[in-house]
């Protein structure tokens, strides 16, 4: 497995789904050799938006952000740190929302691009990535709705309908910059 056509995966967790006051709590990087890396987010504090029906589905507090969460500026630098020059999200509206609100936050410039994993799949794959997935996910037995766990998941999946990675990557001419 060679990571040169192996993507990297990134999934956020939101204090909702509102897609005008909400803010990532936190962010989950499967890189393309697997390794997984996490970080619970410190609330900005401009960011008050909280969703009680958001932390029964993820189960991160707002108070456990607050005592262990990371600052924007630190998340931020560590993705510009880790990340290749693109990386890949199962949906894309609300992960470039909350990535440019992690971002304009913490006052750095994103030094990636966040794509569409839809970028990756043709289109039989598009047909196969449902069931896929939620094959992956029981296999797996993690929980969902935890960022690392799901940013796995794509991975997996992706690994699962290109078993040999030798579908290529896209070019970065028609990306969504971050």
């Amino acid at each position: 497995m060679t990571t040169d056509s192996h993507p990297a995966f990134i999934d956020f967790e939101a204090s909702s789904l509102d897609l005008i006051a909400s803010y990532p709590i936190e962010v989950g990087l499967c890189m393309p050799d697997g390794t997984l890396h996490s970080w619970l987010i410190a609330p900005h504090v401009l960011w008050q938006d909280w969703s009680d029906s958001a932390e029964r589905i993820h189960g991160i507090s707002r108070a456990t952000l607050d005592a262990e969460g990371t600052s924007v500026r630190d998340v931020a630098h560590h993705l510009n740190e880790l990340l290749p020059s693109q990386v890949f999200c199962d949906a894309w509206t609300f992960d470039s929302f909350w990535l440019h609100r992690l971002f304009r936050a913490a006052k750095v410039r994103p030094e990636f691009q966040l794509e569409s994993i839809s970028m990756l799949l043709n289109t039989q794959q598009v047909r196969e990535w449902s069931g896929v997935r939620q094959e992956v996910i029981v296999e797996l037995g993690l929980p969902v709705h935890r960022a690392a766990n799901d940013a796995l998941i794509l991975h997996k999946t992706w690994e699962r309908i290109s078993p040999e990675g030798n579908a290529p990557l896209p070019s970065t001419d028609h990306s969504h910059q971050a």
